[in-house]
């Protein structure tokens, strides 16, 4: 889809913060409405307070930094495709 990036952070990355839960940042152009889901073992949390936002935006901007560019992500995730 046009509106989706798909970026790989590769298995040999150290420090991936984050690695043990599933991390959904729903975002927009009004920052207060901006919603994350967290799941984890227990269950699934929804994160909408101010300061929990500013911790997941800082997670998610060391996960930006640590993934590859699109391109090389495509890259990486094309021949293991081709394996399945």
């Amino acid at each position: 889809m046009p509106n989706v990036t798909v970026r790989v952070v590769p298995f040999d990355v150290d420090g991936f913060a984050g690695a043990g839960t599933t991390l959904f940042y729903a975002g927009g152009p009004v920052a207060a409405l901006d919603t994350v889901q967290r799941d984890a073992p227990y269950g699934s949390s929804f994160i909408d307070a101010e300061a929990q936002l500013m911790s997941m935006r800082t997670l998610f901007r060391e996960v930006e930094g640590m993934a590859l560019a699109p391109g090389p992500s495509q890259e990486l995730i094309h021949p293991l495709l081709k394996e399945f």
